[in-house]
């Protein structure tokens, strides 16, 4: 049955002839699992709102968007809040109430549920989500995985049939990312939820969807099973293929003057059964178990193969010849009351170095670049900071005072004396670097989350500081621009500037980072090149890492990983 239909629907937002959907014609069966991915700004947000009646874009439209049928726009109110679920990027914006348990009652109270049937619907909903623990906490003590996975709880407790996730991992970490698509894939399989969720991160997603559609210029390119698209996008040399999950890409790489199989592995067990089919059986034993997926009950585990791993082996302390950022023995928490969040941290950033600093949500990586910029004074320790600095924040509309793209840009020079031809000249140049030129008349708050991010990028980046100081830098851009970024960001440092990026973007730090540093319990435990890093880990590292390491423990990147495989057959 067809849950969802659209036909040769096109739409463009005010004052603009660009469309942002252009003869879109879609069709999503009943407990379908499908994915969206494509460029930022490419529509895939526009086109999931226009499946909730009540986020509806305002502008210019035609076609027509039909749920069982019927129009979305005549579905009642009551229909459409509980028939189709909506889960946005960004955790804290749907969050209406200050208690876990509230929050999953608040739906069902504005429904006007009985109490009997509030308390039944939550009771079932926190047991499904395993989130009894933390039931009666405050929802500003959660951490981001909490955060989204009590905003999916909080709409799923409504049973809707359809379920719409717009970019949901954006702000996870990979472990928490990795569990909320486990959380989805189990709600598609036991409950019968349909499901459609766009995405950048498309490692865990592409094993589990029965469709992947590919979007590109508002225009839907493609639209088929994983498999098949993965094999479109690599015989076309589409950009799109360096969005594909690692596995695909070494598959490709490898055959690429073979034949595509059918079997095109989607995931690290099939990856490793392929590896064995042309390598033979591993002789690393060292690296053959499988690696387990993260869980909660794991945390005393993690925790202690850390210490093992600070304490029961001898890790050099890193010789750092000309210290830009130095923090010493910092310790810091918010109130006085409160757990500190740093405890006796200590980081050395050496000038003309991209640093990247990982960990998973709720460690301090946040709170450690806030300490080292002033906004927040630790209760103990030094912190020296030797230089201009500009901050990239965790939100990028953080940045965003003005009304038009431009006058975003023009405004980073207050304080700066420049001629006013210079000025636009910088400004054409920055907008041609970040790919936004065409965005410059458009209000900040209309492009997409990753022309947000390269928007408030051009900003600091204007203001030419000696030290960028940047959280998420990656957030929300899709893999092309990435590469660019990639550029942008070595060019800099090739030049002096010296970069602190707090980071969930594995890959992105194992291919471009110069040293990274993983933060867990509110202390640095280890600094290492990224080589040694990831292959010295068993829950942060790449998926390309966990493909290979039985044969090729050092390689951390696709590329790496594909280039010794070559090399072996």
């Amino acid at each position: 049955m067809e849950m969802i239909k659209l036909k040769n629907l096109s739409f463009s937002y005010p004052e603009t002839e660009k469309k942002a959907l252009n003869n879109i014609n879609f069709t999503v069966d009943r407990s379908e699992f499908v994915v969206i991915c494509g460029k930022s700004g490419c529509g895939k947000t526009t086109l999931l709102r226009h499946l909730k009646k009540n986020l509806t874009p305002y502008g210019t439209v035609s076609g027509e968007v039909l749920y069982k049928g019927i129009d979305i726009i005549e579905l009642n109110d009551r229909q459409s809040v509980t028939e189709i679920g909506f889960v946005m990027q960004n955790p804290d914006n749907q969050l209406v109430t200050d208690k876990v348990w509230h929050e999953l009652a608040f739906g069902l109270e504005s429904l006007g549920l009985t109490n009997a049937q509030i308390r039944r619907r939550v009771a079932e909903m926190a047991s499904f989500f395993d989130i009894q623990t933390w039931f009666m906490k405050n929802v500003t003590d959660l951490s981001g995985g909490q955060k989204q996975l009590l905003n999916l709880a909080s709409i799923m407790v409504m049973q809707p049939k359809v379920l719409v996730l717009d970019e949901p991992t954006s702000q996870l970490d990979p472990i928490a990312a990795s569990d909320f698509i486990k959380t989805l894939n189990r709600i598609n399989r036991d409950l019968g939820t349909t499901i459609i969720i766009s995405e950048h991160r498309l490692e865990e997603l592409f094993p589990i969807a029965d469709r992947v559609v590919v979007m590109d210029a508002g225009s839907i390119i493609a639209d088929d099973k994983p498999k098949k698209v993965a094999k479109s996008l690599t015989e076309k040399e589409h950009p799109m293929f360096f969005g594909l999950p690692s596995v695909i890409k070494i598959y490709s790489e490898v055959e690429k003057h073979g034949d595509w199989k059918a079997d095109c592995p989607l995931n690290v067990r099939e990856g490793r059964l392929w590896l064995e089919e042309k390598l033979g059986e591993p002789k690393n034993e060292e690296y053959t178990d499988e690696i387990l997926p993260f869980k909660e009950s794991l945390n005393e585990d993690i925790k202690e193969s850390f210490r093992e791993r600070i304490f029961n082996k001898n890790i050099a302390k890193r010789k750092v010849k000309e210290p830009i950022i130095e923090t010493k023995e910092i310790w810091f928490k918010y109130d006085k009351t409160a757990d500190y969040v740093l405890k006796g941290l200590n980081l050395e950033v050496e000038k003309g170095e991209l640093f990247a600093l990982l960990g998973g949500n709720g460690v301090g990586k946040t709170t450690t670049i806030k300490s080292i910029t002033g906004i927040v004074k630790p209760q103990r320790g030094s912190v020296k900071i030797n230089g201009t600095f500009s901050t990239l924040p965790q939100n990028p509309q953080a940045l965003f005072t003005e009304i038009t793209v431009e006058e975003e840009l023009l405004a980073a020079f207050n304080g700066i004396t420049i001629t006013t031809e210079e000025m636009i000249k910088q400004i054409d140049e920055m907008l041609e670097l970040m790919e936004i030129s065409h965005l410059r008349e458009l209000h900040p708050y209309d492009l997409s989350g990753g022309e947000q991010q390269r928007l408030a990028l051009s900003k600091i980046l204007l203001r030419k500081p000696e030290i960028l100081l940047l959280d998420e830098p990656t957030k929300g851009l899709d893999p092309f621009f990435k590469i660019s970024l990639a550029k942008i960001l070595k060019d800099l440092t090739e030049n002096g500037i010296t970069i602190l990026m707090v980071s969930h973007d594995i890959e992105f730090c194992a291919e471009y980072a110069d040293m990274c540093a993983l933060i867990f319990d509110g202390s640095i435990v280890c600094t290492e090149e990224p080589k040694e890093f990831f292959n010295g880990n068993s829950f942060y590292t790449t998926t390309a890492n966990r493909i290979g390491r039985a044969y090729f423990p050092e390689a951390v990147t696709w590329g790496e990983v594909a280039s010794c495989v070559k090399a072996t057959i």
